[in-house]
Parts: structure tokens; C-alpha cells; sequence
């Protein structure tokens, strides 16, 4: 299927000087913009091509270091190195140290992203509360599935997937975390979709979907809105591939947007 409503415009491809190290997972740059003192702020991005997220945030936060892990297909491989409660802490750990081995260096703040599959990686990480005190902000960019009940045929969905969103959005209505998530309309069928993801979500939360209809960036139409704390729910029209490769392009909108709510 394809259509030629929206433009689906890209951003070029540009690669950010720096210097890069390989970690346990990802590689972490820090740009030849960004000055290493004892604070820096770290963004971690999971899923899509790394120069889109470097670029991206490059042009948000020209004094942060990036960490982007591009694993390979399917949410399973992004939750999988995360299923151990303790990596996290030591995959930052591990960024701190090759950053700057002679002194200690502290992220703040730190923020997540996950394009699509990449979502798996962010669930493990935030299913563990021990981590919450290390993270900010949360972005989902059409990235929150869960299964059906039963798995593999539409039905109800199943809440234990979805769970470590909910209290993570929690927080965030009580301001205390920054929440972002943008969904399209794509429906795989076989699971349950970013639309009836947000949706149960929200339901769950007592948050009202407000319709709207407006052009969102690189010519993407927004069609809903939601918004509680520091929590927010972005809906857009489609249920092309285009329409999903929208949201990675968008990045560097999406992390103005969390950049204000987080104010």
C-alpha cells in the first residue's frame, strides 16, 4: 500500500565528528562540540540507522554525548542484553569510564529514545525500578507493542507487556519523569499496535485522547493528542512503512518537544 498525502520528507545524511568507542552495547560518540567536564548530558538511543539519532541529537544538544545501539530486527533482541537487572547501571558505568578514565564524570540528564523495535530494550530497562533514578526522560517513537490474549491473533491485549510504560508514565503525570510517546496508525496484526498500545495506556490512566487535526513535522498530519504532567501521547495519520520511518526522522522534533515538557 502506499499513498501520496503526506510528503515523507528525510533528513540528509551527515555523520557528527567525535570520538567514538565501542561499548558491551552501542557505540558511544562524544562530538568535537560537546566539552568533557563532570556533568554531561547523555542521550541513549536504540533501533535505526546510528547517524539519524547522532545527527538528531546533535542538532537538539550540541554538548551531549550519544550512545546508539542498532542490534538488528525485532523487539526480542533489544530487551534480551537488558533482562540482566544490572546491566543498565553498568553499561553507563561502562560509557563513564572509557569517556574519561582519569576522573569521575557524571551523566545528567540522561534520556532514552527507541525507534520502533528499539522499545524492547527501554521496557526491560525501566521494568527495573532500581534504574529509574538514572533516567529523565523517555521517547517512544512509534514503538509500544504488546501481545495479544491470545499470542499471535487479534484479541485483548495483554497488560504485563505494556506494564512497565504505565508506571513509568505514572510518574511522569506526577511530574517527576518526562514522558513522550508518537504512534502512527499501523496495524501489524499479529500484535498489538503503537494506536491500541497508547490507547490502553492512557485508558488505564484516566487520560483523555483529544482529536486534532494539524501538519506535524516533515509533513506528517497529526491526528490526536493527549497530554497529563509531564506525560504526552502523540497520534499521526498512516499505516504505511513511510509513515513509520517518519517518526526516526523526526527526532529532532520529538526531543524539542520533550525538552519543553521537561521545563
Amino acid at each position: 500500500m502506499t499513498e501520496t498525502v503526506r510528503r515523507h520528507e528525510r533528513v540528509t545524511k551527515t555523520e557528527v565528528k567525535g570520538q567514538r568507542w565501542t561499548l558491551s552495547i552501542g557505540t558511544l560518540l562524544l562530538p568535537d562540540t560537546a566539552r568533557l567536564r563532570d556533568t554531561i548530558p547523555l542521550y541513549v538511543h536504540f533501533h535505526g540507522a546510528p547517524w539519524l539519532a547522532e545527527s538528531s541529537v546533535q542538532q537538539h544538544d550540541r554538548h551531549a554525548a550519544i550512545l546508539t545501539a542498532q542490534l538488528g530486527s525485532g523487539s526480542g533482541v533489544y530487551g534480551q542484553p537488558f533482562k540482566d537487572l544490572a546491566k543498565f547501571a553498568a553499561l553507563l558505568d561502562e560509557a563513564a569510564k572509557v569517556l574519561s578514565p582519569n576522573r569521575p564524570v557524571r551523566f545528567y540528564p540522561i534520556i532514552l529514545s527507541g525507534w520502533s523495535a528499539g522499545y524492547g530494550a527501554i521496557r526491560e530497562i525501566v521494568r527495573n525500578r532500581d534504574n529509574w533514578p538514572r533516567i529523565d526522560a523517555v521517547l517512544l517513537e512509534d514503538g509500544i507493542h504488546t501481545s495479544y490474549v491470545p499470542d499471535g491473533q487479534p484479541g485483548p491485549l495483554d497488560p504485563a507487556g505494556l506494564q512497565p510504560f504505565i508506571d513509568f508514565a505514572r510518574e511522569a503525570v506526577a511530574g517527576r519523569k518526562t514522558f513522550l510517546i508518537t504512534h502512527s496508525e499501523i496495524y501489524p496484526g499479529t500484535f498489538a499496535s503503537t494506536t491500541e498500545c497508547s490507547e490502553f495506556l492512557l485508558k488505564e490512566l484516566g487520560i483523555t485522547v483529544r482529536p486534532v487535526m494539524r501538519w506535524g513535522p516533515l509533513g506528517m498530519q497529526q491526528i490526536s493528542d493527549a497530554r497529563s504532567g509531564k506525560l504526552r501521547v502523540m497520534g499521526f495519520a498512516g499505516n504505511t512503512a513511510p509513515d513509520h520511518v517518519d517518526h526516526i526522522h523526526a527526532t529532532k522534533n520529538w526531543l524539542k518537544v520533550l525538552g519543553r515538557m521537561g521545563k
